[in-house]
């Protein structure tokens, strides 16, 4: 459930009409509900309830705006962080140290440092030799580093390869089979307090059993790792729950994630933690667009919005479809080709798609888009980068200003030699 709803003919967010914030901050502009991000919040945390006292860290990567992280910190949410830039954010925002997560399977030496300095409640170590380097830097401060092995379970999440993350062939975490071994020897290290163990298979799962796999194997190797003498306080199962991005489309619900969450860690006597992004994020925002023209095609015409791939990325990335609906529906109905004004075939955000009849000047909505949305976002085509609004009942404040071209290429140099 979301709070974007046609009321008297137009479409509004809460109680603001989108073509309100049209006209007061200029499209394209992202719009973010408050309601539904509290809602999904304790939605999901309610879902966790059975599981006792889990640690739950959004994760910042979907949705970094401070505004955002501020509702999610006072819905009790920390921050899973994969950068020193998402860290700094996170605390901005008011989330305390001890309940960010740092992630990420390249993270610096300043990061570590950062993390370290800041006393966050945990590094999840994608690798030995991550391991090694923040025990170096550990050591030497004095401290002792709360930390998590991050293993690859070498599950197909059944996801979009570009967003799969458990694979063998990923990039992420260490074999599962060599990570008795990592674990023994990181343990072993000063400046390192290994406390558990972490997965995370990928993004936008619609089936639960991926998920389920990849959690017996997590606690098949807990089960390894205290048989031979390691402590094991924590299991980190991470995020990965899909959203309907297409009206119609089902997917688990975070009650039915958090019932086989309970079956399947019955026993492992750890806290578990994770960290949602999509689920909570995703349906809690739009990209409010206006259409320029209406373009005659060889089949089917072409609806040209101000929107384009460097506002809304995944679509050119991925494929990906977001639901386009009309601010005002006229109850015309046509068949068009929805695209961007960049110089690019892949500025393409559908194609043959059955739509609401709009003309030029009509404002439209992408759906579902307050996820991977902004944060996404590039300054390609020296297009600048696209405003945000939070809404928040009748009221709504821009949260994100909108970066004109002109500033960009303020911040450039041209070398006195040229």
């Amino acid at each position: 459930m979301d709070h974007f709803h046609i009321r008297d003919g137009e479409l509004y967010a809460e109680d603001v009409p989108l073509a309100r914030i049209a006209a007061e901050v200029g499209t394209p502009v992202y719009v973010y509900s408050r309601a539904t991000l509290e809602r999904h919040a304790r939605v999901f945390r309610e879902a966790l309830a059975p599981l006792g006292d889990p640690h739950v860290a959004f994760a910042v990567k979907a949705n970094p705006n401070l505004a955002v992280l501020r509702v999610m910190q006072r819905e009790g949410f920390g921050a899973d962080v994969v950068s020193g830039g998402e860290l700094a954010r996170a605390l901005a925002a008011g989330m305390p140290a001890s309940e960010v997560v740092f992630s990420g399977v390249g993270k610096q030496d300043y990061e570590l440092i950062r993390g370290l300095d800041a006393g966050i409640g945990q590094f999840n170590l994608e690798s030995e030799e991550e391991g090694a380097e923040l025990s170096a830097l550990a050591a030497a401060r004095g401290l002792r580093a709360p930390c998590a092995l991050r293993v690859n379970p070498d599950v197909d999440a059944g996801t979009h390869d570009k967003i799969s993350t458990g694979k063998a062939d990923n990039k992420f975490g260490v074999p599962i089979g060599e990570a008795p071994a990592i674990y023994a020897r990181l343990a072993a290290m000063p400046g390192l307090d290994m406390r558990g163990v972490a997965v995370h298979i990928g993004s936008q799962l619609s089936d639960l059993a991926p998920l389920e796999r990849a959690f017996e194997k997590l606690g098949g190797l807990i089960s390894s790792l205290r048989a031979n003498g390691l402590k094991v306080s924590h299991a980190d199962l991470g995020g990965g729950l899909g959203v309907p991005y297409k009206a119609g489309d089902v997917m688990p619900s975070p009650a039915a994630y958090g019932e086989m969450v309970a079956r399947v860690t019955s026993g492992w006597d750890v806290r578990l933690m994770f960290e949602p992004g999509r689920v909570i994020a995703g349906n809690a925002g739009v990209l409010l667009t206006k259409v320029v023209r209406v373009k005659r095609g060889i089949r089917d015409p072409f609806v040209i919005v101000d929107a384009a791939m460097n506002d809304l990325a995944r679509p050119a990335l991925y494929g990906s479809w977001h639901d386009f609906e009309a601010v005002r529906p006229s109850n015309k109905r046509m068949t068009a080709n929805i695209v961007g004004p960049i110089c690019e075939t892949g500025d393409t955000f559908a194609m043959g798609r059955d739509i609401e009849g709009v003309e030029a000047g009509d404002l439209a909505v992408f759906r579902t888009a307050g996820a991977y949305g902004a944060t996404m976002a590039s300054s390609y085509n020296s297009r600048g980068f696209v405003a945000e609004v939070m809404v928040d009942g009748d009221k709504f404040a821009v949260v994100a200003d909108r970066i004109l071209p002109e500033e960009i290429t303020a911040a450039e140099r041209v070398p006195d030699w040229l």
